[in-house]
Formats: C-alpha cells, structure tokens, sequence
C-alpha cells in the first residue's frame, strides 16, 4: 500500500463529448468521488490535470501562435481544471487546495512550495499542483515527474480513458498491439512507448517511484493501483 502518490489526470476525462462545454458534470462528480475514496482510505494524494478539455498546441497552430504564449494558455487551463476539481471535491466534503507553478490568484491558489505540499499533504490535504513547471517547454507529464519526485510520493498513478494500460504501440492504430503487464523505464525509452513524454521518464528513471497505468471506467482500479495491485501496467527502474 503506497502512502503517498501524485495521481495524473489527462484534461480530456473532464470535458463532455458530445458537446463543446470543457467540463461534464458527471465525469467530473464521478472522478471526485474515486479521489474522495482513496483519501478515505488514508492515503496522501496530490494532483496534477492536464489542460486537454481547454486547450490543445494544434489550436496554437491554427491560430499561428507562438509556442511561447500557448504553452502558458496551457498552464493557465491547468489552473482552471484545478479550481474546478477543488470545488467539486469539496462539494462532498473533501478539503483540497491548488498550489500553482504560476503567480498566486488571492483566495483562491497559493504559490507552488515543495514543503508546504509536504506538509499539507501530511495534515490530510488534497493537493493540487496546477500551472505545470511554470515554464514554456514542458508538459504536465514532466510536471508530473517532478512534483513526484519534490514532494516524495511513492507512486504516479495514471488513470487513462479506453485503455488498460501501456501497449508495445498505439492500440487504435494497430490490432496487434501487445499489453505489457510490466515495463520498465529503459524500455520505455527504447520502444518510444509514449505514455509519457521522453524528459518525464528520463526525470523519474533516477528515483524508486513506480507509475501506475490503468484504465479509469472501473472504480475499483483506483482502489487497486493504490494498493500497488497490477490493474494495469507497472513502469518500473528494473523488472
């Protein structure tokens, strides 16, 4: 049973598909209440959301912005799933609070600290580590790896839509795709599996942490990969 983990969640698992509005109120009450088990059972968790359901780079492209200004709309849409996520947890009672990588909104997030994260999570706080690295450049995958590692969480748990965890290669494009119940960090990079950017697994290959790749449509995964259960794929330093 991990204690601590960073759970990664993709932008795209909030918004509503059959329309143009960025959040689902179902998606969003349903993903809440699986973190509100996980923080029933004990465990410390912190948060980071991609911007996915608000803003993509291909509309940069298409709006010929440069790569600096649209990765901070990113991290601004980051910042904006995080209040959300926030609200929503605390709606069935679950305190949570938004750290953001960017300049604090007063009242509503607090500048990003590594020991003030620690020491909130301690005290039974939900974490939401918004805003990215604060820079251009990076991903929230990398955001992600980081943070784990700032914050000494012993896990990331990556709760996917339609997939069941990582593949030699893109399961929609290719129907002989293999599962891989258990891969490691090397190979990651060897196979280019691309469940994670290329600087993230380079960042998290130096520490012990595992990731934890599952599919989010059953409740029960969520309980599972927390236990360290393989619900999915494991990616790991070595086998």
């Amino acid at each position: 049973m991990y204690k601590r983990i960073l759970l990664k969640l993709s932008g795209e698992a909030l918004d509503e598909k059959n329309s143009d509005s960025i959040f689902d109120a179902n998606s969003v009450k349903s993903i809440c209440e699986k973190i509100k088990a996980l923080h029933d059972g004990g465990l410390e968790i912190a948060i980071v959301i991609g911007a996915g359901n608000i803003w993509r780079g291909k509309i940069a492209d298409k709006l010929s912005l440069e790569r600096v200004p649209a990765d901070f709309m990113g991290m601004l849409g980051t910042v904006i799933n995080a209040i959300g996520m926030s609200g929503a947890l605390k709606a069935i009672g679950v305190e949570s609070i938004v750290f953001s990588a960017l300049p604090s909104i007063k009242g509503v997030t607090f500048d990003y600290d590594a020991d003030k994260v620690k020491e909130e999570l301690s005290q039974g706080k939900i974490c939401f580590l918004a805003g990215g690295t604060g820079k251009p450049f990076f991903t929230t995958d990398t955001a992600a790896a980081l943070r784990a590692i700032e914050t000494n969480c012993d896990a990331i748990l990556m709760a996917k839509n339609g997939v069941k965890g990582v593949y030699d290669k893109d399961p929609s494009k290719y129907p002989d795709a293999k599962f891989l119940p258990v891969v490691t960090y090397q190979q990651m990079k060897d196979m280019n599996i691309q469940i994670m950017d290329q600087s993230a697994v380079e960042l998290i290959e130096k520490s012990d942490i595992e990731i934890l790749v599952f599919s989010m449509q059953d409740v029960e995964n969520f309980q599972k990969a927390a236990r360290g259960e393989n619900v999915g794929t494991i990616c790991k330093k070595e086998l």
